[in-house]
């Protein structure tokens, strides 16, 4: 998607130029798109059997439902266990706990 997002359209050999090495597979990357484009976050536009794919979904959509999938399926559907996995995994620091500790509390003002 990363590559998608950048590129606009492209065709699967577009795509794997980008990705970094070792670079995948052709058929592995043509999966991944064909995936992509089950779950509705990719489309394409067909040239005989070739097919220059886009994405349909924004970045910030995708996003959001990428966590929310990993939140419910490794976090047992808790925003504050998957804080606990980074804290307990020394990925954020209490620095950044407060400091998110402030944005939520002045998103709650604003409502």
């Amino acid at each position: 998607m990363q590559v998608l997002w950048k590129i606009k359209r492209g065709f699967v050999k577009d795509i794997i130029e980008l990705l970094p090495e070792p670079k995948p597979h052709y058929n592995t990357v043509s999966t991944i798109i064909r995936k992509l484009e089950k779950k509705g976050f990719v489309a394409h536009k067909a040239y005989g059997k070739t097919h220059e794919y886009y994405p349909i979904i924004p970045k910030k959509n995708y996003r959001n439902a990428v966590i929310q999938k990993a939140v419910k399926n490794y976090f047992e559907n808790s925003y504050k266990n998957l804080v606990v996995f980074f804290a307990k995994e020394e990925k954020i620091d209490a620095e950044e706990l407060k400091e998110i500790i402030r944005i939520i509390e002045k998103s709650k003002d604003k409502s």
